[in-house]
């Protein structure tokens, strides 16, 4: 066998492998390799464990927010602000999940429908139906997005000094419908935790005390004021009120509005725009004298069936593509006519939609 030189597992020297291809290596490049190896090493383990304390406070950081989000401790409440939503025309397992009242109620922009005086008696009126019944079938989110807008409705009540009564009722009916759940039927029944729950009942009541300490400032200019019109023009105005307690709280002004706010004509005519005939013959009252007594066939009527509801503007439905839509936002209709295909949508009628 010829001689080659040193054999390869000679002491003092090893095969590496290298991008070329297998060299020898002597003992002392051995030292130095294995050194910077564990150098590098050592870099890459502190690397990684600085990557992953960034990556765990990345994530406490964002369940922070998310917590926050949910327990209503951020400034920043969550809207969506879609014109119009397609509402499916039977319900499946599929389907289902994506045309439920509080996918509605989360997608259709209700945060600036309350800005719009036309559309501000429609959001109340549909606040106080869910309040009544269907709180609970809102998802977790919806019954979020439903304080915010609360929020906001009664922030603008405080605000404008206008329609108090009917938010003082939404309130009342809220907290009725809330205490209700809590106490008679239990904890499961409201999407989650309870402490959030009592912490929103504690606002609403703390709304309602604001509301109660409103006080209405007298203008301080000193032209015409109502008091100033002639009679007639007095009973006109009161002709195109709608609530008989509007008519109960002007009469209580002074003495000469308190005997126009008791003509009987005016009743009468409250009386057969709210109800029908058949429901006034039901409740006929007669005074004495022989006379209808309109006023308190009135507020009894009011006790036994619901007012005609009138709104200056409303959500509409187009039956051709079935798509709600707020009519001045208009949507993209297929018909060959679309106005013929949309109709007006009530709040209870919202509400109807939804139910399979």
């Amino acid at each position: 066998m010829p001689f080659l030189g040193q054999d390869w597992r000679s002491p003092g020297q090893s095969w590496v492998k290298t991008e070329d291809g297998w060299k020898k290596t002597t003992k002392e490049e051995n030292e130095t390799n294995n050194n910077v190896s564990e150098r590098k090493g050592y870099c890459k383990e502190e690397y990684d464990k600085e990557n992953l304390i960034i990556s765990i406070n990345y994530d406490v950081a964002a369940k922070k927010r998310k917590k926050d989000l949910l327990n209503n401790n951020t400034k920043i409440p969550y809207f969506h602000r879609d014109k119009w939503i397609y509402v499916h025309k039977g319900s499946t397992k599929e389907r289902h999940g994506y045309c439920t009242l509080g996918e509605a109620f989360n997608r259709l922009d209700f945060c600036s429908a309350i800005k719009d005086t036309r559309r501000f008696n429609y959001v109340v009126r549909l606040l106080e139906l869910i309040a009544k019944s269907q709180l609970p079938s809102l998802s977790g989110v919806a019954q979020k997005n439903y304080m915010n807008i609360l929020e906001r409705v009664v922030q603008k009540v405080l605000d404008d000094q206008q329609n108090v009564r009917p938010i003082k009722e939404l309130l009342q009916t809220l907290h009725a419908s809330l205490c209700s759940l809590v106490q008679d039927m239990g904890k499961s029944v409201l999407v989650g935790n309870i402490n959030i729950w009592v912490h929103r009942m504690e606002n609403i009541l703390q709304w309602q005390q604001q509301l109660d300490n409103i006080q209405i400032n007298r203008p301080t200019n000193k032209g015409m004021t109502f008091l100033d019109l002639p009679a007639s023009l007095q009973l006109n105005v009161m002709h195109r009120l709608s609530d008989g307690r509007d008519l109960v709280s002007l009469g209580q002004v002074c003495p000469d509005l308190s005997v126009l706010t008791e003509d009987r004509l005016l009743w009468k005519k409250l009386c057969q725009y709210h109800f029908t005939d058949r429901q006034i013959r039901k409740r006929l009252m007669v005074s004495d004298k022989g006379q209808l007594e309109w006023k308190k066939m009135y507020f009894k009527l009011c006790r036994c069936y619901p007012h005609k509801e009138q709104y200056s503007d409303t959500l509409q439905f187009c039956t051709h593509c079935h798509i709600l839509f707020w009519k001045d936002t208009d949507h993209p209709c297929t018909a060959n006519n679309p106005e013929t295909c949309c109709k007006p949508v009530s709040p209870q009628g919202f509400i109807n939609l939804f139910k399979f």
